[in-house]
């Protein structure tokens, strides 16, 4: 905890209140989707918040960062309007991809926010490729990628990390470490269950860190960061963390014990972060209830944005595609 005391109670303040709009923007997004006004799969990241907080807080604008289909926390924390998250979740045009993509495909251009992936292991070759094109340009600027550790026995894994090393590219690899991917403990499908070791053995620096300490996590982001713009080189960074809903809607999470959920959630990110500024007086309850009425806000805002707009119209579903037969007939 003693990183806390270096960083400053004001940046502290923020990391709460971001990862607070994450937790309970996604616990709305959860009542909106039993209510039938999200469709499709959803996603949710609650429990996992420090690992966008804490990385996003170390990027440029400049920066670009991909996504995995779990990826709402990580759109709002690198500045998305959450209106427009929210209003692509139900599928409206005035969502930040028209509403074409939903939950698991969210994209903004203006925040180099490169997308979602519903593809496991998707992401690793497009930040790849992100990352080449800033070398190629001269840009120092770093490409981030966001998976989760049921990624790592994707054959995208191993290409992405060997082509990185052996073509030093500008990007940071992120695992966020859940224990479970999809529904399985990674004991029972890795031989080797320490993820940052793998990166290890492409040569690439790696680090493990507690994802559920949002310090802990922007400080190690932050040094692997500030050494790839200097030495252009690719980083790891393995987050360990636990997501306290099951992997989907549709989950029944039998492959775990309830017990040992309500153990991680009292140490859950926001419960933390809370406890350690209550407990050195840096917040006061008064204070709380403010930042917990503001995000409220936000979020009710957010719900009307996005009831107030409409699926895309019929007739403009063609635009920005593609065909060799409109290609003929723009000549």
């Amino acid at each position: 905890m003693s990183n806390k005391l270096h960083i400053g109670r004001d940046h502290l303040m923020r990391q709460l209140r971001e990862m607070m709009r994450i937790r309970r923007f996604e616990e709305r997004c959860e009542e909106l989707y039993g209510q039938e006004k999200i469709r499709g799969f959803l996603h949710l990241c609650i429990g996992e918040e420090a690992i966008a907080v804490g990385v996003m807080a170390t990027l440029q604008q400049s920066d670009s960062v991909v996504s995995t289909y779990r990826e709402h926390g990580h759109a709002l924390a690198r500045g998305v309007p959450m209106g427009s998250v929210l209003a692509e979740m139900y599928g409206h045009s005035n969502g930040c991809c028209r509403g074409r993509g939903g939950s698991m495909h969210l994209f903004h251009r203006q925040h180099n926010f490169c997308g979602g992936n519903a593809i496991v292991g998707g992401g690793l070759p497009l930040a790849a490729g992100l990352a080449m094109a800033a070398k190629r340009q001269e840009r120092r600027d770093v490409a981030v990628c966001f998976f989760g550790e049921g990624a790592v026995a994707e054959g995208e894994f191993h290409e992405a990390l060997n082509l990185a090393a052996l073509w030093q590219l500008p990007v940071l690899f992120v695992c966020e470490n859940n224990q479970y991917a999809m529904g399985t403990a990674l004991s029972l499908s890795e031989s080797e269950t320490d993820i940052a070791r793998k990166a290890t053995g492409y040569g690439i620096v790696s680090a493990r860190v507690d994802g559920m300490n949002v310090v802990d996590v922007e400080t190690a982001a932050r040094t692997a960061v500030e050494a790839i713009r200097s030495q252009g080189q690719p980083r790891f960074l393995e987050c360990l963390t636990y997501r306290f809903r099951g992997h989907s809607s549709f989950d029944g999470q039998l492959y775990r014990d309830k017990a040992e959920v309500e153990q991680w959630k009292e140490k859950g990110p926001v419960r933390r972060l809370v406890g350690w500024l209550r407990e050195n007086n840096h917040l006061q309850s008064e204070e709380l209830r403010q930042m917990e009425q503001e995000v409220d806000q936000e979020i009710d805002d957010a719900v009307r944005f996005a009831e107030a707009g409409e699926p895309e119209a019929v007739n403009d579903l063609y635009l920005d595609l593609y065909s060799p037969s409109q290609q003929g007939e723009s000549q």
